[in-house]
């Protein structure tokens, strides 16, 4: 083959990973995602929201029903209001979960709507008022952990409290054979 072969065939190449590149970023970032039809908007209150970002996915049934729109920090309840919105096609009871879960090797992570059994449905403004928050990896690793110190330290302070009563006894001249017929 001759130079500007090769040349060429490696340019191509380049030019296809830097579009794979760009498309994985794009993909990532919720770019590639088009805008559904005509929405309504809720908001619902959560304590701890994890890394969740405007644009993520609004999912029920494993279907996207719409977006997040905003997220904003309420200062009198110290929780963060998450505006949500909902393609029109789609209504939900008025008692409907918002859960936030995570998805993906990447950790992307959606709002997931489960409905309730309200025979109203939500309209544009209305709150939802059942929430779950996001699992926060690093708090479940040190509760773990803090419970199993615990427990370690009530297994061994129960053995040396059976060794400390053992060897009163025997201070007492209490014998083996004192506990036959117990």
């Amino acid at each position: 083959m001759e130079r500007t072969t090769i040349d060429l065939w490696v340019g191509i190449f380049v030019a296809l990973g830097v579009a794979a590149l760009l498309g994985l970023a794009m993909k990532v970032g919720n770019l590639t995602t088009s805008n559904i039809g005509e929405t309504y908007t809720v908001t619902a209150n959560f304590e701890n929201i994890g890394g969740l970002k405007p644009r993520a996915a609004v999912k029920s049934a494993g279907v996207v029903v719409g977006r997040v729109a905003d997220i904003t920090f309420d200062s009198a309840t110290y929780e963060a209001v998450v505006s949500l919105s909902l393609d029109k096609r789609y209504h939900f009871p008025k008692d409907t979960f918002a859960n936030i879960y995570t998805a993906g090797l990447l950790g992307e992570q959606y709002v997931g709507l489960e409905a309730g059994g309200d025979v109203k449905s939500l309209v544009n403004g209305d709150k939802i008022t059942q929430t779950q928050d996001a699992v926060v990896l690093e708090k479940m690793i040190s509760q773990f952990l803090y419970n199993k110190a615990s427990e370690s330290k009530d297994g061994d302070s129960s053995k040396a409290t059976s060794e400390s009563t053992k060897s009163g006894a025997d201070a007492l001249g209490a014998s083996p054979l004192d506990n036959i017929g117990k």
